[in-house]
């Protein structure tokens, strides 16, 4: 059974730049996309980046250009990359695996929760001055 740990939230100033981790057990994860998401208070669950078996990325429109998910197969581990963070970040953010999946998928394929098998219990990023 897969298992996903996320590490690296914390609070940091607007213009800041943190860098998630998801560190996944089982060996699945070079057979598997990976998402991650984020909950802000009093929202639902959004999809924030994703990563397919190629490589290729997908980003929700909010943080293309300031976020890059990259990941590591021989390590099983998946990043997220986040600069000029701002308020509107501030959230749990949870990383995601697919069940094996084709090798390239799609945008809509990412971006829907239920593509994904196993979640992380969630980091909190906070974004404030």
């Amino acid at each position: 059974q897969v298992q996903l740990v996320e590490s690296g939230g914390g609070l940091v100033q607007p213009g800041s730049s943190l860098r998630l981790s998801c560190a996944a057990s089982g060996r699945t994860f070079r057979e598997a996309a990976i998402g991650w998401f984020r909950q802000a208070p009093g929202k639902e669950r959004e999809f924030v980046a994703g990563i397919d078996r190629s490589g290729a990325t997908y980003y929700a429109e909010s943080v293309k250009g300031r976020f890059t998910a990259s990941r590591d197969n021989a390590k099983n581990t998946a990043s997220l990359q986040m600069n000029s963070l701002k308020p509107d970040d501030t959230a749990v953010y949870y990383c995601a695996q697919t069940p094996r999946t084709a090798f390239f998928a799609t945008m809509s394929y990412l971006a829907h929760q239920k593509s994904y098998a196993a979640w992380g219990q969630g980091t909190q990023v906070t974004v404030s001055s």
